[in-house]
């Protein structure tokens, strides 16, 4: 079964850090862009960063840039989402996914609907 798992989220003080984790089940991760989004309760889902398929290229919402680093292991199947100086408004469910688009300007779906894990939570207190 072809699936995405995130997993790393949790509760965290502000200025504090967490390490998100997005494992591949199925397929090679390592042969798509990877897109990570945030959804804040009665908000609509965004995107934080992307990778490329190359690792060549990554990109960041203004929001995170210089905060958090999105990396991948090949060996492990698993992209990371690195997040330090964490804010309260970073709170939200961090998701996935492979089917992304990812370039120096953005990112592009390239498949409707896309494909995403349950989640993870992640909350920072004040």
């Amino acid at each position: 079964q072809v699936q995405l798992v995130e997993s790393g989220g949790g509760l965290v003080q502000a200025g504090g850090s967490l390490r998100l984790s997005c494992v591949g089940s199925g397929f090679t991760l390592d042969d798509y862009a990877i897109g990570w989004f945030r959804q804040a309760p009665g908000k609509e889902r965004k995107g934080v960063s992307c990778i490329s398929t190359t690792d060549t290229t990554t990109f960041y919402d203004d929001s995170v840039q210089g905060r958090f680093t999105i990396s991948r292991d090949i060996a492990k199947n698993t992209v990371y989402l690195q997040m330090n100086s964490l804010k309260p408004e970073d709170t939200a469910i961090y998701y996935c996914t492979a089917d992304v688009y990812c370039s120096t300007i953005g990112w592009a779906f390239i498949r409707h609907p896309a494909a995403w894990g349950q989640g993870t939570q992640v909350t920072v207190s004040s």
